[in-house]
């Protein structure tokens, strides 16, 4: 089976209930998934995944530190190749999404998934069923890779 990881971080909650709705698309979608928080994320659980999906929300027109902080773990992984996509809230600007777009596709040199997901504050049903289609989207392009 075909597996995939998501690392986030939420400030208020809302990125938070973004990856869980994410992660449902993408399990419904056949792709076993791991959610993690970035504190508790390593490089080592990037090894032998198929896509990586980052989270996180917009905070001054930025990445949340945390965020910055795995971006760099991320670099001690080969991720050349894998499926990438990027999910966050936002209030007014939502940088963070591409800003994780362009480190993924640029840096570590991934498939990414783009435009990324951003959604404004806290998600509502409409929202998050637009996050569990973009879950399905990453599904879909995990299978479309490993054929």
């Amino acid at each position: 089976m075909s597996q995939a990881i998501i690392i986030y971080d939420t400030r208020s909650g809302n990125t938070g209930m973004i990856a869980k709705a994410v992660e449902e698309g993408m399990k419904k979608a056949g792709i076993e998934v791991l959610s993690k928080r970035t504190a508790n994320a390593k490089a080592d659980d990037l090894a032998g995944i198929d896509a990586v999906v980052l989270g996180a929300p917009t905070y001054h027109h930025d990445l949340i530190s945390s965020m910055k902080t795995f971006l760099f773990e991320m670099e001690k992984a080969d991720l050349k190749g894998k499926v990438g996509a990027a999910f966050g809230s936002y209030g007014w600007s939502g940088e963070s999404v591409q800003m994780m777009t362009d480190t993924m596709k640029h840096i570590f040199e991934m498939n990414v998934i783009e435009p990324g997901l951003k959604i404004l504050r806290r998600p509502s049903e409409s929202g998050l069923k637009q996050c569990q289609e973009f879950g399905r989207t990453i599904a879909e392009k995990i299978k479309e890779a490993r054929k």
